[in-house]
This record gives C-alpha cells, structure tokens and sequence, in this order.
C-alpha cells in the first residue's frame, strides 16, 4: 500500500521513538517523533498535535516588551506579587470582559498558566487535612495529571461528556459527597473537545463547590474563543462565562499564549476570588509559616517555584490587557482564524469518512474553534493516530486526556494554514480509498 509517506520511514523512527503505544505518548513525544520523520522524509506534515499559536504575536506586547527591556528592568528581580500596573490592568480586565470583581492583589503573574495550576494544586492539597484529591472533569490537558504524578498528588476524573446539563449535578455529588476533593479543575472551552460550559452547568459547579466547601480551578486559556458568541467587547455583554459568577472560592487561570499569541514569554495570570484569596486554612501552617491562602500561594509555592515572572514580560502583558481594556486591541477578533480554520477541516475530515467525536454542547452543535476531535471506523485512537504518520498527519490520542472516547484523536487547527488545506485533502482522500 502506497503512502504519502513511506512506511519504511515512519516505521524506522517509531523503532528509535521507543514508544511503545502511541495512544499514551505525550504530545512533546509526538512532536518530537513528527520532526524525526519530517527530517526523514523531507516532507512536511499537516501538524496538529500541540496548541501553539498560530498568530503573530500582538505588537502592542512586544513594543512595551521592549520599552521595558531599555528602561533595564532585566537587572532588576520582578515582584514575586507582580508589578502594580499589571495587577490593576488584570483586574479591570475582569471586571470588564467576565464582569466579575476580582482586587488587584488577587492578580498574580505566573510563568505561564501551567506554572498558576502547579502553585495552586501545591497549596490547595494542604489545606485541609483528608481532602486529599482533585476532582477532574475530563477530558482536560493532560499535563495537568502530569504535575499531580511529580508531585505525588492524588486524583480522581470522568468523562463529562455523558453528563451535560442537569445530568452534571448528580455526577458531581457522586465525588464530592465523600469529602475528599479540595478543588474541583476544566477548562472552558475545554481542551481537548471543545466543548463549553453553559452558565447553568457553570451554576452547578458553584452552587455545590460552596455547599461542600471545595475550591475551583477554571482555566481560560482560551478565553473568549466561543466564537457562537462576541465576549470580545469591554463591558458590554455578554460576558465570558465562569464559575466565578456562582462562588467566591475559586482561582481563574488566564494564558497570554492564546488570546495574545504571547506563548513564547510564558506569561499568565492567576485570579484567585476575593473571598479565597483572604481565607486562612490552620492545615497550611503544616507547610508554611502562615495560614494564609494568599501568602502561601505567593510566598510560599510561586517563591519557591520561581521567584517571579519575568519582569519585561509582565510590562507586555499589562500592555496587551491595558489595549483590550481600553478597546482598542480587539484580541477576540485577532484569533477568530482559528474558527475558520476549524469550519474548513473538519469538513475536510468528515468528507473523507472521519467522525467528529465531541460533536454538540449539551442540545447544540459544537463550535468551530482551535481544536476538534476525530475518529474513523474500525480504528482505536492509538491505531488511528499510527497510521495518520503515513500520510504525514499528526494529532494526539484522547486517552491521554481522561477522555472515555478511546477511539478518538485531539486535532488542533493553529498550525495548519490555508494554503496547505489542498494538501490535507489529498492525504485524506489517499487514506480513504486505502481505508
């Protein structure tokens, strides 16, 4: 059988990978394997395994980047609480895009979002003696579960998607009502399905996290990116939705990376609510000298992780906020590539016999963002995502998400442009007729 790419190739670096099963391989394995056969072969893939931006970063980060950069911040050791002028930006962006009041103080830079959930599941562990576990709503990102096993943290997760609308409710309970779970952690819009949280589900979450007095982790590091509605205007509705409208208990992770095409300085923020932000746990005094939610996240993890985040980083980031704030940096119109994108090739994929695998929003059809899930008959995911490599196409295999749906594969659009769109149809019609 005739492949774009030989197999011979593809067969070679898969022996020299040392990966056994591709479903578990990471997505960094998977890239790292592309570019083995890429070199290879001398022929470029339709990358769709890691979700790096696909967008120049915005200009008006890297000018005040640079500004900062000549005023010599870069002698200078960051505050680990974040300079001010991002702290009060950070808040008004808040305030105006969730419409949610979080103090500046709670505004604290992070060297990426991945940094915030590793400082976050480090205190929030310690806070209470026998709630010992964090409860995933899957399918999530799966570095997430990474940082659990290097910190010997435990967790527990399920598939949320038989479980929409009211059917969360009773799914949850089913958790928390053992009173072990101190946070509660997804995405929304979630990475890797796509789906999004309405406000009522969002309700849900908030309603049971105060009942049983658990925290929430929400991450937005696609903020926005529901492109079947505009949250791109400063204050005005409709707002990006969040648990934060439904409980004061909770840390809000929002990435540079996406929204402002920002990935390469690792610059975050996490927003921790104002009534978490000032509790006391008398557990944490087991780990750091106060119980103190606020000082322990700040002074205890984030110090000891990093000692900040990168100074001239964090006048960009104030920058990218202060323009959006001020509505004259429309960031939501800047990504809405992906969309379009995602309208293209998912057409592209069920043309050619693919199946769309997280296909609707509870009674609604999926939006069209920066990622999709596929499947094909008679394929496992890992099996799937194998002979993809033969038709220079790379994903990652959903088992490695807490995904249920072990036939599937994650795509992501950021990498693929227009002009290789002919491309992919090419390779996909030459699996369908080999298939």
């Amino acid at each position: 059988m005739e492949t774009p790419i030989p197999r011979h190739i593809v067969d070679q670096a898969l022996k020299e990978s040392g990966l056994c099963d591709l479903g578990k391989a990471s997505i960094r394995e998977v890239l790292r394997l592309v570019n083995n056969i890429e070199k290879a072969s001398g022929q470029q893939f339709i990358k769709m395994e890691m979700g790096v931006p696909g967008l120049p970063a915005a200009p008006v980060g890297i000018d005040a980047q640079i500004e900062a950069l000549q005023k010599d911040v870069a002698s200078k050791y960051p505050p680990i609480e974040g300079i001010s002028i991002l702290k009060e930006e950070a808040s008004r962006f808040a305030q105006l895009f969730l419409n949610t009041d979080i103090h500046p103080a709670g505004c604290i830079p992070t060297v990426g979002s991945m940094q915030g959930s590793l400082a976050a599941f480090m205190v929030n562990s310690r806070c209470r003696t026998g709630k010992d576990y964090t409860l995933f709503i899957d399918p999530g990102f799966p570095v997430q579960k990474q940082q659990h096993h290097v910190l010997g943290l435990k967790y527990k997760s399920f598939d949320v998607y038989n479980y929409r609308g009211h059917q969360l409710r009773a799914k949850l309970e089913e958790y928390l009502i053992q009173n072990d779970v101190h946070t509660i952690v997804y995405s929304n819009p979630n990475n890797p399905s796509w789906i999004c949280f309405s406000e009522n589900e969002l309700k849900t979450i908030g309603e049971l996290a105060n009942t049983y007095d658990v925290m929430v982790l929400e991450d937005l590091a696609y903020f926005g990116m529901d492109f079947r509605h505009d949250y791109g205007k400063p204050g005005v509705p409709p707002y990006q939705p969040s648990v934060a409208h439904y409980t004061d208990h909770y840390t809000l992770l929002l990435s540079g990376s996406k929204i402002f095409s920002y990935a390469g300085e690792r610059i975050a923020m996490m927003m921790i609510g104002n009534g978490l932000f000032a509790r006391c746990y008398p557990d944490l005094k087991r780990f750091y000298p106060s119980d103190s939610y606020a000082h322990a996240v700040v002074y205890g993890a984030l110090y000891a992780i990093a000692s900040g985040t990168s100074h001239s980083a964090q006048y960009a980031l104030s920058a990218m906020l202060k323009a959006a704030n001020e509505g004259s940096f429309g960031f939501i119109e800047q990504v809405e590539e992906y969309g379009n994108k995602a309208i293209v090739m998912k057409k592209l994929f069920t043309r050619y016999g693919f199946q769309i695998v997280y296909d609707r929003d509870e009674d609604a059809p999926l939006a069209d963002g920066f990622y999709f899930t596929i499947s094909y008959p008679g394929f496992s995911g890992s099996a799937l995502l194998k002979e993809l490599l033969y038709y220079g196409v790379s994903a990652i295999a959903l088992n490695i998400t807490g995904s249920e749906r072990n036939e599937g594969l994650r795509a992501c659009v950021s990498q693929t442009q227009p002009s290789q769109f002919t491309g992919l149809e090419l390779r996909l019609k030459a699996f369908r007729e080999n298939h």
